[in-house]
């Protein structure tokens, strides 16, 4: 049977991925984001519906989003939350408005999205799945508050998952590691300016300590958010899965004897 999935971040990445995989699956889907050019490159592809618009703003979901979804299925069975933002500076050189920057695109966009879809979610008995991040379980170099939204984005996770199981409503997270999505290939142009690198040696050069030895493809990870939000995941709540090609369970003190 057909669900009704949303996605916000719909328009590339991950959030675009788990669009192809969705509707390749028959499912009505919706992609959400603030960029239209690239959701409705999404949607002419695939066939999902784009819908512009700030996931962090409660408002929009109100008077625009949630009707929209609404008057043309009359409930939502899957939310993911892929909409995801930058917060790459230490504390001391973070501004106020980077740090709301990194909050409102990696932690009030779920929270906002969450809240505006869960009396569909509770009365279709659905399911919210949270794109997190292996900077949910530890901390990168100057990344002050991606590091912390995308930890307390476990924390959202877990406290959904508590509060309405008991109404039928799961909720997991997927943490990956390095993708080749396009925030990640900027994030490897200082290294490849600075060393000299293509961008597949730059990807290399950050996953050389990875157990895979490489980073991972959008689909990939798009196939795990899918089996979270199947039902052949039908007991798994409150669960974050890692899929980082191993790199979360290296020992870095003994990285010299590799």
């Amino acid at each position: 049977m057909a669900r009704v999935v949303v996605i916000t971040g719909g328009g590339t990445g991950i959030g675009a991925a788990c669009a192809r995989l969705m509707r390749a699956a028959g499912n009505r889907v919706f992609i959400t984001g603030r960029r239209e050019a690239p959701l409705q490159a999404v949607a002419d592809e695939t066939g999902a519906t784009a819908l512009v618009g700030d996931a962090a703003d409660g408002e929009v979901w109100r008077q625009r989003l949630l009707p929209a979804i609404l008057d043309q299925t009359g409930g939502i069975d899957v939310l993911i939350c892929s909409a995801g933002g930058m917060g790459n500076s230490p504390a001391a050189e973070t501004s106020d408005r980077q740090w709301r920057e990194a909050l409102d695109g990696n932690l009030t966009s779920a929270f906002a999205s969450v809240r505006a879809c869960l009396p569909s979610l509770i009365a279709r008995r659905g399911n919210v799945l949270f794109v997190a991040s292996i900077a949910s379980l530890a901390a990168g170099p100057q990344a002050c508050g991606y590091v912390t939204a995308k930890h307390a984005l476990i924390g959202l996770m877990r406290s959904v998952a508590r509060d309405y199981g008991p109404q039928g409503v799961r909720a997991n997270a997927v943490c990956p590691g390095w993708v080749t999505t396009p925030m990640a290939d900027e994030e490897m142009h200082p290294l490849m300016q600075a060393e000299g690198l293509s961008l597949t040696e730059a990807y290399q050069r950050v996953c050389r300590d990875v157990p895979l030895r490489r980073p991972a493809s959008p689909e990939e990870i798009a196939e795990a958010c899918q089996f979270l939000c199947s039902p052949q995941a039908a007991i798994i709540s409150g669960a974050t899965l890692v899929a980082d090609g191993g790199a979360s369970i290296v020992d870095v003190p003994t990285l010299a004897f590799a």
